[in-house]
């Protein structure tokens, strides 16, 4: 809901403060009092196009702010949430600020966003019906949402949707497995080269480092051998490992002779024994390292040869040389799934074939529902036709299928078609209905439809223009029952229809020598009837207008308007 809306120097308003209830609110005036002020301002508010002189003159800037208070469960919620903006506790506030130099900034809950920001949160919480506009309800994109929610298919349509995508995941998935097979099918004969070739060298994890290590020894290997052969002549000459054994034989013998634990030959003896093995390891090792480095003189070049053509490999392939057994691997399976996966195919394409044959069926069933659909919403309109003076028009609600043109809506396009004369062709609504027929057809539709398209405030604009008696009286019951399921503004010049608002605003044009301002003044009831009678009686108000005005008043108003009025909200700070 609406529950205040605040003006600052905009155009002829220096200052305007309304606080708003729910149900129907009548905005009255004389012709040219600046009504259509009012609803430019609010247009401005969530998101609107800022005209030429848009800032009252004499003044920096105008500011237009308005609260909201939308159900827990209203979509604007989550356009805020998505667009990472503050969804504060109950209320969504707008402010618009504009410059003289024709910018403009927008403000959601006290954060800065940009114009288009400001209209995409301002379109979810309210909708706007002047004899020249007819947005969000006459866009042919909208009707067949419409027409699902009237006939109860809106369920059927979000299961059909829901198919669709089962519908096109398979589809892509089959997509994808072909594209990769062909490109598998171009690259086959490669691939088999790669696996074969590589499959014959049969490069190892971490080789390549091995390989490197390996080589630098073995170039070394001359002088290592060198050092090696001479330090094993060393150990031979002088038959070091015999006279070693001797001394120790010798050493053992005589500390037989003595007797005690603390015999310091036995420590001897243990010493030279421990020397003499830790000699024989000595001389084993380096028998070990002569035959690393100098037992064959080919290895050098075996060596080489594997390890530049593990590089020659690698670089050919544009992985690392570690790389080249994954590499491998990859091509094995590339040409595994190559044989293997028309198994993989049929399963897909079953699948596809499934999801389509799925759609299909329901897309189909949910056309005819559609079509049924039409034919009731047609008779209902046409019911709300003559009492809104358009009892010669005729309403079609046309859908078209085309089964071979499938979206994620069907097969089925919807769009409201009028003629407003008898014989005369059918055509869309917004191009072929005047100013006035447009709002009273909106009218029509909405009172037939009783969409809740979860608008906060749905405003129409002179509904009424052209008619006046019976048929006013008509648009008037039809705007309270639209009230009682959403908050309905309607600026009129109607008298009938301003009786059966809930609450009633007067727009009047004050002028002194030097300015020329807009007020808006809130209305008590006997204000009420005296503005009504006004409406009836024109520049004089006569005591038979006053009477009139009392007999309007006492008819069935909106039921809405007994409700209590909110209080007054607290609203941002302007500039």
């Amino acid at each position: 809901m609406l529950t205040a809306l605040q003006i600052q120097d905009f155009v002829l308003i220096d200052q305007a403060r309304l606080t708003l209830g729910a149900g129907m609110t009548a905005l009255t005036g004389e012709t040219g009092a600046g009504k259509s002020i009012l609803l430019d301002a609010l247009g401005l508010a969530v998101g609107g196009r800022a005209e030429r002189g848009a800032v009252r003159q004499g003044a920096k800037q105008g500011i237009v702010s308005v609260i909201f208070e939308p159900q827990s469960n209203h979509p604007v919620w989550k356009v805020l949430e998505e667009n990472g903006l503050d969804t504060g506790e109950d209320q969504v506030i707008l402010r618009r600020v504009q410059g003289t130099d024709g910018r403009g900034r927008g403000f959601v809950n006290d954060q800065p966003v940009s114009i288009r920001m400001l209209r995409t949160v301002g379109e979810t919480l309210i909708e706007i019906h002047g004899q020249h506009d007819g947005r969000g309800f006459l866009t042919a994109s909208a009707h067949r949402g419409m027409l699902d929610e009237f006939g109860g298919l809106s369920k059927k349509a979000d299961a059909m949707r829901a198919l669709w995508r089962d519908w096109r995941d398979a589809e892509e998935a089959l997509e994808e497995k072909k594209r990769e097979r062909d490109a598998a099918i171009r690259e086959a004969d490669y691939l088999r080269h790669v696996v074969g070739a590589l499959g014959k060298l049969d490069p190892q994890e971490d080789e390549e480092a091995e390989l490197a290590l390996r080589r630098a020894e073995l170039m070394a290997s001359d002088k290592i051998a060198d050092d090696l052969n001479a330090a094993a002549a060393a150990m031979s000459d002088g038959g070091f490992d015999s006279k070693l054994a001797g001394a120790l034989r010798r050493i053992e013998r005589a500390a037989a002779q003595m007797s005690g634990d603390d015999n310091p030959l036995a420590k001897l003896a243990a010493r030279l024994d421990s020397a003499l093995n830790e000699a024989a390891e000595a001389r084993s090792a380096l028998d070990d390292a002569i035959a690393r480095f100098g037992a064959d003189p080919d290895e050098l070049d075996r060596v080489e040869e594997r390890l530049f053509a593990l590089r020659a490999e690698a670089r050919k392939h544009g992985v690392t040389p570690d790389g080249l057994c994954g590499f491998l691997e990859k091509a094995r399976q590339t040409l595994d799934d190559l044989e293997q996966g028309e198994a993989a195919f049929g399963e897909l394409e079953e699948t596809m074939r499934k999801t389509k044959a799925a759609f299909e069926k329901e897309a189909k069933a949910l056309s005819k529902a559609r079509v049924e659909a039409a034919k009731k919403l047609d008779r209902a309109v046409a019911k709300e036709l003559a009492p809104l003076k358009l009892g010669k028009a005729a309403f079609e609600t046309k859908v078209a299928s085309d089964e071979s043109h499938p979206t994620s809506e069907g097969f089925d396009t919807v769009e409201f078609m009028v003629a407003t004369n008898p014989g005369a062709p059918a055509g869309p609504l917004k191009t072929i209905a005047s100013g006035g027929e447009l709002s009273r057809f909106v009218l029509a539709m909405k009172a037939a439809l009783s969409v809740k398209e979860n608008r906060t405030v749905i405003i129409f604009d002179e509904v009424d223009a052209g008619v006046g008696g019976a048929v006013a009286d008509a648009v008037g019951e039809r705007l309270a029952r639209l009230a009682s399921d959403a908050q309905v503004l309607v600026v009129t010049h109607s008298p009938q229809v301003a009786a059966r608002a809930g609450s009633h605003w007067r727009i009047e044009k004050k002028q002194t020598k030097s300015t020329t301002l807009t007020k808006v003044t809130p209305l008590e009831p006997s204000d009420r009837e005296e503005e009504i009678a006004r409406m009836l009686s024109g520049a004089e108000v006569t005591d038979e207008a006053r009477a009139a005005a009392r007999r309007l008043l006492k008819e069935p108003l909106d039921p809405n308007k007994t409700a209590k009025k909110p209080a007054r909200k607290k609203l941002a700070k302007t500039g």
